[in-house]
């Protein structure tokens, strides 16, 4: 698609945007494919807020010398959390003797990635990890409010439902009521919280009874959260899968650009920010 390939090219023209810090900390996990995505979400996030705001790239494997050096010129003061580093953090928290199955994922299903690599990762307690495919259009406050003191979970929710797997089955696992529609474009998890020995349980049961998902890392999440109070972000002003009016019109605070909406991302949508 040449929309893509001109959005890839042109993001080296995107203004240097510096990480404070100090700052709220984003999570993205990124790497070859995603960067120039990831920098034009997070350039659309500043340009939209006052707030200071830390980035934390997680490399997804991809990373390589000349884009650690390319997020040094165009991200100043990010971190970017080493392929190595997270090695060592899945040593710690997640040896591959007593978790084998997650490994197993991690090998062939890099979206799993977003909840093993990232809340292994040590420091913040609680952690919003973003979708590089989105852009924000008006300040997130509701976003921003949960950074500065996060006390419950916070997710978007979905257009329509993408778990992959039956509800019956979900909840049986998770032992409570799971909530419809949960998307992860922007998702808010408290590492700590987080039962490893049940999500490697999880995974493990409903692949055998169910086979393999896309979804599987959205499953998870909505199995972690099950019934417990959440920050959602309201489907009118965090939409995801915008139709072409509200690409065109900029409706709403973020748009995640899946499925059909990915045709308006690559034509048009990301030319607003250079």
């Amino acid at each position: 698609m040449n929309g893509r390939r001109e959005m890839e090219q042109r993001s080296v023209e995107l203004p240097p945007v510096i990480s404070h810090i100090g700052g709220l900390p984003v999570y993205f996990l990124t790497g070859e494919n995603y960067l120039y995505q990831t920098f034009y979400c997070i350039q659309s996030l500043i340009k939209t807020s006052a707030a200071q705001f830390k980035f934390i790239l997680v490399d997804d494997g991809s990373f390589n010398a000349a884009l650690i050096e390319r997020v040094a010129k165009q991200l100043p003061g990010a971190q970017v959390i080493t392929a190595e580093q997270i090695s060592k953090n899945l040593q710690n928290a997640l040896p591959e003797t007593r978790y084998p199955y997650l490994h197993k994922k991690r090998a062939v299903y890099p979206h799993i990635k977003k909840l093993t690599d990232v809340h292994t990762i040590p420091g913040d307690t609680w952690k919003l990890v973003l979708d590089s495919d989105m852009l924000f259009w008006t300040e997130p406050a509701d976003i921003i409010y949960w950074l500065k003191d996060p006390q419950q979970s916070l997710h978007m929710v979905d257009c329509t439902e993408a778990y992959g797997y039956s509800q019956q089955l979900m909840e049986q696992l998770a032992g409570s009521a799971v909530k419809p529609l949960l998307n992860v474009g922007a998702i808010g998890l408290k590492s700590e919280a987080i039962d490893w020995d049940k999500l490697e349980n999880w995974v493990k049961i409903l692949e055998e009874r169910e086979g393999t998902s896309y979804y599987l890392e959205q499953a998870l999440s909505a199995m972690l959260i099950g019934n417990t109070d959440a920050t959602v972000l309201k489907a009118g002003d965090y939409i995801v899968n915008p139709d072409p009016d509200q690409i065109k019109n900029k409706t709403g605070i973020l748009h995640h650009y899946v499925d059909l909406s990915k045709e308006g991302y690559f034509k048009q949508a990301w030319k607003h920010f250079l």
